[in-house]
């Protein structure tokens, strides 16, 4: 008998959905301003900085991104591909942190179909500020495949990293339960940290199967040295934390990563330096151009679960 699932902590989805409705609001008030009073320096000023204000933030943070990575041993990147990664961060931060985070996190449901029993599942995990909503695209793509899946809502949300892992413990037993397998787990950002220290703990290794990591700060980001949560300042480059973590994982057999894929960017804008994003041992992709949001949607991560959940089907079939 499995546990039940953790109750997913609705805090974040609610500041979502206020933030939303304010920004939306606000948009309206200033179009009403300008329609009323009429057109003024200030009110389109105004209306500017909110529709595009989190386009200059990401601004800022690509040009530390850039210049930090000029230190890295990950080829740098373009100004062609900066701008690309720059407008497409731009254009898909807002689907994801004022639509799918805020309003449809809980759509679709887990899936776990009756005929599960012998099919390899899949664990999604998302990273810092978001919640299951950030795999929408995924979780429908599955669905259609009859794939078993659960993408889990972590919980606290500026907590430490460490109170997060009874979320996954009860995930990858409900997965084991109806599906007899090990699952596949695709972790974005902070996540995939998550599942590093659930996994570093005794027996735990075995316990899942492939592991794909997409933009993950497995050695710290150096933008976190702003951090203010727990979690934020446990994911500082080379945090004590940190190396807490690689010392678990040596002790309890959980260090050699092969089954890892690790996918960084030297375009990420919040996981840099870029290698950082990297593991020893593990299969290191660069996607050329791609910021960090915007990886959920990259084809290649999505190809290579399709791969491990073939690789593990195929390994089943072999036994």
């Amino acid at each position: 008998m499995t546990p039940p699932m953790p109750i997913a902590n609705p805090t974040l989805a609610r500041l979502q959905r206020a933030i939303s409705l304010a920004w939306a609001v606000a948009l309206l008030v200033c179009l009403a301003a300008v329609q009323i009073f009429g057109p003024s320096p200030a009110r389109w000023s105004l209306f500017t900085l909110l529709l595009l204000g989190h386009a200059f933030v990401l601004g800022i943070e690509f040009m530390l991104a850039t210049a930090i990575n000029r230190r890295n041993a990950t080829p740098p990147a373009t100004t062609g591909q900066l701008l690309h990664a720059w407008l497409t961060e731009s254009l898909a931060a807002p689907v994801v942190f004022l639509w799918r985070q805020p309003w449809r996190s809980n759509a679709p449901a887990d899936h776990l179909p009756a005929d599960a029993q012998g099919r390899t599942g899949v664990l999604l995990v998302h990273g810092f500020v978001c919640n299951r909503g950030l795999w929408r695209p995924w979780l429908l793509r599955l669905r259609q495949r009859n794939v078993p899946f659960i993408a889990v809502n972590l919980a606290p949300v500026f907590g430490s990293i460490d109170d997060m892992l009874p979320v996954i413990e009860a995930a990858v037993q409900r997965l084991q339960a109806h599906t007899g397998r090990a699952p596949v787990v695709v972790a974005h950002s902070m996540g995939g940290l998550v599942l590093r220290r659930w996994r570093a703990q005794p027996g735990h290794a075995g316990r899942v199967g492939a592991v794909l990591t997409l933009g993950t700060p497995h050695h710290g980001t150096w933008l976190a040295r702003w951090a203010f949560s727990r979690n934020g300042v446990q994911m500082r480059l080379g945090s004590p934390w940190l190396r807490h973590l690689q010392a678990l994982e040596q002790a309890h057999g959980a260090a050699g990563h092969a089954g890892f894929t690790c996918f960084h960017s030297h375009c990420d804008n919040i996981v840099f330096p870029a290698s950082s994003a990297t593991l020893p041992g593990a299969r290191n992709v660069h996607l050329a151009g791609v910021p960090h949001v915007h990886m959920a949607a990259h084809p290649a991560p999505w190809a290579a679960l399709l791969q491990a959940l073939d690789a593990a089907q195929d390994g089943a079939t072999d036994r």
